[in-house]
């Protein structure tokens, strides 16, 4: 009977080299399905959210490049100390809202007020879009959902502090999102108990336009700040108004009157400024109760007019502690 010769034994050496080829390969496969798995779930978790209006989207538990597609939504942003892969030019600025533009800088704008560049969007390849009630990219919800996971925040008329609430629960900041509430709310008390003779005064807010005066009304930051702090507000600034102000003509320059008078321009406080010098120069200027008081203060208008976001609240509480109580800040 012939023999049967015996396996030959593969060399340890040689069977090195296909372990590792076997183990590179497996590797790789399991990298290619991790992979596929971003690319089907947006990168990573999700979770489902219902927004303001109704709808329901499939959002990032932890979003990375959320794209803020109105004032509010990048105040209330930076606010949470979360950055915004881009964002929107403020109302009649060519840059973001002027007291958000130190914070904001750097910051792609990818929206004006009036429409958001989809081209634009897309380029950022944000995993989710903020948007609300107060910026004309209300009107292209579809097709920003066709870019990224898009939710409204906040509903026209809505209370802007209910809109920073679902904002700060969409980037997964709730509890942060309450701090900050509870800190500018505890910084409006804190004013309101040091106001003294000033309690109850008649504060109105007005804005130069052009060569025009208009009255801010009630809905945003401001008219919050000063009913929480009990002042009343002048006849002509009693109402809410879309857009927050209303242009007023010459002849009804008293309607901008009271006993102090705050005021901005759509920019910075040396806007401002600049804007008073054309005012005083105004026939019946001069006449204004809160002239004649030296009570007039310039202020940083963009986030005296904003539609809304505790960085407009801490600049307005500040600037009304400068005036009301420290007796800085009015015009000499």
């Amino acid at each position: 009977m012939t023999p049967i010769d015996p396996p030959i034994a593969t060399p340890v050496r040689a069977r090195v080299p296909a372990l590792l080829a076997l183990a590179l390969a497996v590797l790789l496969a399991l990298v290619l399905a991790a992979c596929g798995s971003d690319d089907e779930s947006g990168g990573g978790p999700t979770r489902s959210y219902t927004d303001a209006t109704g709808a329901t989207a499939e959002i990032p538990t932890e979003p990375r490049k959320v794209v803020a597609l109105s004032e509010p939504t990048l105040d209330g942003l930076l606010a949470l100390g979360v950055r915004p892969a881009g964002t929107t030019a403020g109302r009649g600025q060519e840059g973001v809202a002027a007291y958000l533009a130190e914070k904001a800088r750097g910051i792609p704008l990818v929206a004006s007020l009036m429409e958001p560049d989809l081209e634009k969007i897309n380029a950022a390849a944000p995993d989710l879009i903020v948007v609300d009630g107060t910026t004309g990219a209300q009107r292209f919800l579809d097709k920003l959902r066709g870019i990224a996971p898009t939710v409204m925040v906040g509903k026209p008329g809505d209370d802007w502090r209910v809109a920073f609430k679902r904002l700060a629960d969409v980037v997964g900041r709730a509890e942060q999102g309450n701090a900050v509430l509870d800190r500018d709310e505890q910084a409006v008390q804190a004013l309101k108990a040091d106001l003294g003779d000033e309690a109850g005064a008649v504060v109105s807010i007005a804005r130069w336009a052009g060569d025009g005066p208009q009255v801010v009304g009630r809905g945003g930051p401001a008219a919050t700040v000063l009913d929480e702090l009990g002042m009343k507000r002048p006849t002509s600034q009693s109402k809410v108004v879309v857009g927050r102000s209303v242009t007023i003509s010459r002849e009804n320059l008293p309607q901008i009157d009271g006993d102090w008078l705050f005021f901005g321009a759509l920019g910075s406080q040396e806007d401002a400024v600049k804007s008073l010098a054309v005012a005083r120069r105004t026939p019946g200027f001069s006449k204004l109760r809160a002239v004649r008081s030296k009570h007039v203060v310039p202020v940083e208008g963009s986030a005296w007019n904003s539609p809304g976001g505790p960085l407009a609240v801490e600049i307005i509480v500040r600037q009304l502690r400068e005036a009301l109580v420290d007796g800085k800040g009015t015009a000499r």
